[in-house]
């Protein structure tokens, strides 16, 4: 479904059965496809509501569709119509007549979004002009230590799982770069430069991704972007981890609540991702302006502890 103005938009059904339960069309409205589309239809069209309208005596069959809609930026709405449980009508949520059991919420209401959009425009804006002299100093240390361009430019998750292209400072050889992240980075890594060295310790290969923020692909603080072929343990991320993927519910930022807390750098194993991702977790659940604030505030603090940057 989608919000219009405060009116709704169904765009269609989805379900899973063959039979005659399910037809080519409901209640005028088309079937559109099985659980195994909804996520991708979701994210394509830009869906805002959805609502399940499997009976709670289902449990198993339940579970299993929630569990695939955790991960999607999406307010999900379970009907009671059907239910024999009765509570207070302050428990429900209501479309029409129809109550509603408040299952997932999108992180941001689309107020909060524009606040947040605001603030990274306004504060990314500044922090460009603040801090030019020192990415031109950064832009010319690279030109003059080795061949190649001065910008890295790296394909990477950002929100609702969409690819953006992340802007950053080269840090390695231009032969040797690895555009898919294939191979982290590690600790006395040869692709790495001499500058890039330094400027990987500290953060000063991320400044570029000021430009990012003001063009809108990502926040000055959120989640960080991960590239598509990073690995923890020889698995993708989004293998290794249950649910990585509902960390992209919100758009990424340059630094986290992960990044002053101590999980800044290598996620080469299964736990140091998942704290990571618990923590982003954590930023998503508890968003506030203030929190943003608070976090921009302790990022210098926090790039002074280099050890697991390299």
């Amino acid at each position: 479904m989608q919000r219009d103005q405060g009116s709704i938009r169904v765009l269609g059904v989805f379900a899973d059965r063959q039979d005659e339960r399910s037809a080519e069309s409901i209640a005028g409205f088309p079937r559109i496809g099985t659980f195994e589309d909804l996520g991708r239809f979701c994210r394509d069209e830009g869906i805002d509501l959805l609502i399940v309208t499997i009976p709670l005596t289902a449990e198993y069959r339940l579970l299993q569709v929630l569990k695939r809609l955790f991960e999607l930026p999406v307010d999900v709405r379970l009907s009671a119509l059907s239910s024999q449980v009765r509570l207070d009508a302050s428990a429900y949520t209501w479309i029409g007549s129809v109550p509603m059991f408040p299952i997932f919420s999108r992180p941001l209401s689309d107020w909060d979004r524009m606040l947040k959009t605001a603030f990274d425009r306004v504060v990314g804006v500044f922090a460009l002009v603040v801090l030019s002299p020192v990415m031109a100093a950064t832009a010319l240390a690279v030109k003059l230590d080795s061949r190649g361009p001065v910008f890295f430019r790296q394909k990477r998750y950002g929100f609702n799982n969409e690819l953006i292209e992340v802007w950053k400072f080269r840090s390695m050889y231009t032969d040797m770069s690895d555009a898919n992240a294939a191979k982290l980075a590690t600790r006395n890594d040869p692709r790495i430069t001499r500058v890039g060295r330094i400027i990987r310790k500290t953060s000063l290969d991320e400044l570029p991704q000021l430009f990012n923020v003001v063009l809108g692909t990502l926040s000055l603080v959120g989640p960080r972007p991960h590239a598509t072929q990073a690995r923890a343990e020889s698995e993708l991320y989004e293998h290794a981890v249950h649910h990585y993927f509902a960390r992209h519910n919100v758009k990424p930022g340059i630094t986290g609540w992960a990044q002053i807390n101590g999980w800044r750098g290598e996620t080469d194993t299964r736990e140091k991702l998942e704290r990571r991702i618990e923590h982003d977790m954590h930023y998503i659940e508890n968003w506030s302006l203030a929190l943003d604030v608070y976090i921009l505030a302790a990022t210098p603090f926090a790039l002074l502890n280099t050890r697991n940057a390299y």
